[in-house]
């Protein structure tokens, strides 16, 4: 079959699984240049392994530090007349470059918020790994099911305390125009940090805790992004901004509660970047295309693969890492520092429907966009026949 990309809205309902394992593969090679020091992970836990700055983890910990890797997903297989979900594709080539290198690699597909997918990852860690001593937590999803209660609550990308008007781009209709949003009533507000908080993350610790599979001195982090002026009214004065707080409370918590183990919990703060997730929250296609004209245009700009390298070697393993006032990894400075925010507040008080594409890098946001499901990468024939049915 020739598969040819299907954008609706703000997702690509299909994936191509040649161009996935050449994105996989990319990312490998610059890992493997890195020259990474000794002192690394030997068994790691990627909790959100599939796609994003989660993959980029678990790429980096395998052929970075020659570790062994378990992650969790939540993707759809291929069926003979439909392809599987791009972070399938990519976790079927992560699968077969490992075993290739001869490393350990393993991938429990199921729901990442529920105890039946905890209990069967703590099997498998016993079974073949012993004791974890990193645990990456890399999920992002718009629903979240409680295991005590079988309440689902649904997050919602609104401010906070009062309405929020600012400009956005509709991707759909090539349009600049103002977007007004409602502010969040407290049920929102609640159930945004019920799923993209940090509860879900402190569970996993407590039980993997529990069941005694974390090595003394463990490491964990969970990624976020905080972002500056232009995006703090959708990020940190609005719903995601309050699930981001409990972020820091529960990394507080899990020092605390796992201080036996000497366990150390972090926040980490990424720059932004164009993912399944991003390209849904208003503002950010905008935001993002002008950041990448200018950072690009400084020489600054990095994708996740080059983000998450510098967090390993400049914060995680290394001796006495920065940390900002709520104990967080910051590698978010090359786009929240003042020079490189105000070029882009210059652009935004600038731009309209008229210079938008003079103004803006979206050719480079919109060929990141179709790179997240294996389209418009580089040496991948696009007109040759692809067998949909990849296995890991």
């Amino acid at each position: 079959m020739v598969i040819k990309p299907k954008v609706r809205g703000f997702i690509c309902t299909n994936a191509h699984p040649v161009g996935c394992a050449k994105s996989v593969e990319n990312q490998i090679k610059y890992i493997q240049g890195q020259g990474f020091g000794e002192s690394g992970p030997k068994n790691v836990l990627v909790i959100g392994c599939s796609t994003g700055y989660g993959l980029a983890s678990r790429i980096t910990s395998a052929f970075g530090y020659g570790a062994k890797t378990l992650g969790i997903c939540f993707e759809k297989p291929p069926t003979e007349k439909r392809s599987a979900t791009a972070g399938f594709y990519n976790t079927a080539a992560f699968h077969n470059f490992a075993k290739a290198d001869g490393l350990y690699a393993d991938t429990i597909n199921g729901d990442a918020f529920s105890d039946e997918i905890k209990a069967q990852t703590i099997d498998k860690i016993k079974q073949d790994l012993g004791k974890i001593d990193l645990v990456i937590y890399s999920l992002a999803s718009p629903r979240r099911t409680d295991p005590d209660t079988g309440e689902t609550f649904k997050s919602t990308l609104k401010p906070v305390g009062q309405a929020y008007t600012t400009k956005t781009y509709d991707t759909d209709k090539d349009k600049v125009h103002e977007v007004s949003l409602e502010p969040a009533n407290q049920e929102e507000i609640e159930h945004t940090v019920k799923v993209m908080g940090g509860e879900d993350w402190e569970r996993w610790m407590l039980q993997l805790s529990e069941a005694d599979v974390l090595a003394d001195g463990c490491k964990t982090t969970a990624y976020t992004y905080i972002g500056k002026e232009l995006t703090w009214p959708i990020y940190g004065q609005a719903t995601i901004g309050k699930a981001k707080e409990d972020l820091d409370r529960a990394a507080s918590t899990i020092i605390s509660s796992l201080s036996d183990k000497s366990v150390s919990a972090h926040v980490s703060s990424l720059k932004a970047l164009v993912t399944q997730a991003s390209s849904a929250i208003p503002v950010m296609p905008l935001y993002i295309s002008l950041i990448y004209k200018v950072m690009k245009e400084e020489g600054t700009h990095q994708g996740c693969i080059e983000q998450i390298a510098g967090l390993f070697a400049e914060r995680l393993f290394a001796e006495n890492p920065p940390v900002d006032e709520a104990n967080r990894y910051r590698m978010d400075g090359v786009e929240t520092n003042d020079a490189t925010q105000a070029k882009i507040k210059s652009l935004w008080d600038q731009v309209t429907q008229e210079n938008f594409h003079q103004l803006s890098d979206y050719a480079g946001y919109n060929r990141e966009f179709l790179n997240l499901f294996g389209f418009e990468i580089k040496d991948v024939d696009y007109e040759a026949d692809v067998d949909l049915l990849v296995t890991w």
